[in-house]
């Protein structure tokens, strides 16, 4: 699994299709922290919103980089198991990577302002502490989005782009306070929420997000998992 994880990150890279996320990463950081100095947990909540709908990009293309006739040959191979998780494997560690400069990006500018004294706000050390944790949420829900826009769950291009589009939409439409069903998407913009106050969030409140984030995960891989089953 490791070396069919080692190939699919090379080609990503060396097809150039690591260009187009890019440059739209530096586009969004550039945003994010050109307006000035801000807490560490607000600045990174943002970040971890904003970085969402690209991460599920990132996760397309990299499992839509092998062929089609590659991925039947790898699977018979290696069996249908370690055939996608090296797939996801290669995108975790792109995100992952996409997320640790996101993070890394606002120090050299600045941007990260220390708590006021004589408030409540959280300090940085905390800010930070938070902003791994909604960047790990993040990468677990875009991963999963754009695994299922892949062209091995769709088979065409067309319907994997509105996937990945609608998806991403329904994730911040369906994620507002006073949603209808909050609980069909992540909760990616209910921990920018959170993160975005004057008080950190309380313990109970980090356990529901992360619970909310792995069972959403969880149930959505298993969709994943069927359907490419069907499908291949």
């Amino acid at each position: 699994m490791i070396a069919l994880t080692r190939m699919r990150l090379a080609g990503f890279l060396r097809g150039g299709r690591a260009v187009a996320p890019l440059i739209t990463v530096l586009v969004i950081l550039s945003v994010l922290y050109g307006g000035g100095p801000s807490l560490a947990m607000h600045a990174y909540a943002y970040s971890a919103v904003c970085l969402f709908p690209v991460l599920a990009w990132l996760t397309k293309l990299v499992l839509d980089t092998e062929p089609d006739a590659q991925r039947r040959l790898a699977r018979l191979a290696v069996g249908p198991f370690r055939e996608g998780a090296g797939g996801l494997l290669a995108a975790v560690l792109l995100a992952s990577v996409v997320c640790l400069a996101a993070m890394l990006a606002p120090w050299p500018f600045g941007a990260i302002a220390p708590p006021r004294p004589d408030t409540a706000e959280p300090s940085t050390q905390t800010g930070i502490l938070l902003g791994i944790l909604a960047h790990v949420l993040s990468t677990a829900a875009a991963v999963t989005l754009g695994a299922l826009s892949g062209r091995a769950v769709t088979r065409r291009v067309l319907p994997g782009v509105v996937v990945l589009v609608s998806g991403s939409i329904l994730v911040i439409v369906l994620g507002l306070t006073g949603s209808i069903a909050p609980w069909l998407v992540p909760p990616v913009m209910a921990t920018a929420r959170e993160m975005g106050g004057d008080h950190p969030p309380n313990a109970a409140t980090l356990l529901v997000l992360v619970v909310w984030t792995v069972l959403w995960c969880a149930v959505a891989l298993a969709g994943y998992a069927g359907l490419r089953r069907a499908r291949s």
